[in-house]
C-alpha cells in the first residue's frame, strides 16, 4: 500500500522543500520507491535540491494540468538509490508565464487528485510526498485531506508556532490519520529535549525530530541532497529518524 504523506509549513522560510527532498532520499536509500510533486506552484524550488536542469524537463506539473501530457510524462527520475530504492520528481514550471496563467486561470483541485493517484500506479510507488504551498489554501486542505500522515516543520518561532496550532486543528478536523512535527532550525544552544517537551505539550503531537540551525547546510544553500553528501550529520540522522517513524507507521496502517 503506499503511503501518501503532506509536508507543510504555515509560513515560508522553514526548510520545508529541503526536508521533503532529503526525506525523499533517504526514504529511497532504505529500497523504497518515492515520488516527488511540488504543488507548490506559485514559487517552486524543489528541483534545484536535487541538480533538475530546467533544460531538462520536458513536462511540468503546470503542463498535465493543462492537459497536454500523462503525469508519468512529467515525472523525472531525480535519485537512483544504491539498494534499488528510486525518486522521482514531478517538478512545477518555474516560467514566470506559466506562474502567471496558473494564478490566472487557476484550475480544478480534483485534477491534482488524480494526478497523484495515477502517478502511485504508473510508477508502483512506495510512498508519495506532496510538498504543499505554505499556508492554507484549497489545493493545500485538500491534499491534506487524503494524506495517511501530515508532517509539519516550524522553526522555534513564535509566528511559527501560532500558525502550527492552525494547522493542527484543521489537521484533526479533516481527520488526518497521522500528525508528525518536526522542529528545523534549531539553534545548537537550546535544549532540545525542553523544546521537544514543550513542543508535544503545545500541540500534543509527536516531534518527530530536533533539526539544528546548521552552517554547513546553509554553506550547502541547496545546492544538492545534503544526506546524500553528509550521511552522519545531526541534520541527516534527524532525517533518518522521520523516516523510521514513517516506516514504522507503514507497518500499522490496514491492509
Amino acid at each position: 500500500m503506499t503511503k501518501i504523506i503532506s509536508t507543510h509549513s504555515f509560513r515560508g522560510g522553514t526548510g520545508k522543500s529541503n526536508v521533503t527532498a532529503n526525506l525523499a532520499a533517504v526514504l529511497a536509500n532504505r529500497g523504497y520507491r518515492v515520488g516527488v510533486f511540488d504543488t507548490d506552484i506559485q514559487s517552486p524550488g524543489i528541483h534545484v535540491i536535487f541538480g533538475l536542469a530546467d533544460a531538462s524537463v520536458r513536462y511540468t506539473l503546470n503542463d498535465y494540468l493543462w492537459g497536454n501530457c500523462a503525469i508519468e510524462e512529467a515525472a523525472v527520475e531525480v535519485y537512483k538509490a544504491p539498494k534499488g530504492g528510486v525518486v522521482y520528481l514531478v517538478p512545477s514550471s518555474i516560467d514566470p508565464n506559466d506562474i502567471a496563467r496558473i494564478l490566472r486561470e487557476k484550475y480544478d483541485a480534483s485534477d491534482m487528485h488524480a494526478a497523484f493517484r495515477d502517478l502511485i500506479t504508473a510508477l508502483s510507488l512506495d510512498y508519495l510526498l506532496i510538498d504543499t504551498h505554505p499556508g492554507l489554501n484549497e489545493e493545500t486542505l485538500l491534499s491534506i485531506a487524503i494524506s495517511d500522515s501530515l508532517v509539519i516543520i516550524l522553526r522555534p518561532d513564535q509566528q511559527d508556532f501560532q500558525g502550527t496550532s492552525v494547522t493542527v486543528d484543521v489537521a484533526r478536523r479533516l481527520r488526518v490519520p497521522e500528525v508528525n512535527l518536526i522542529v528545523n532550525k534549531v539553534p545548537p544552544e537550546y535544549d532540545f529535549a525542553d523544546v521537544q517537551r514543550k513542543v508535544e505539550r503545545a500541540y500534543n503531537c509527536q516531534v518527530a525530530a530536533l533539526l539544528p540551525l546548521s552552517i554547513d547546510l546553509a554553506q550547502n544553500a541547496s545546492a544538492t541532497v545534503f544526506t546524500l553528501i553528509r550521511p552522519d550529520h545531526p541534520f541527516s540522522r534527524g532525517i533518518e529518524s522521520v523516516a523510521q517513524q514513517l516506516e514504522a507507521d507503514v507497518a500499522l496502517m490496514p491492509a
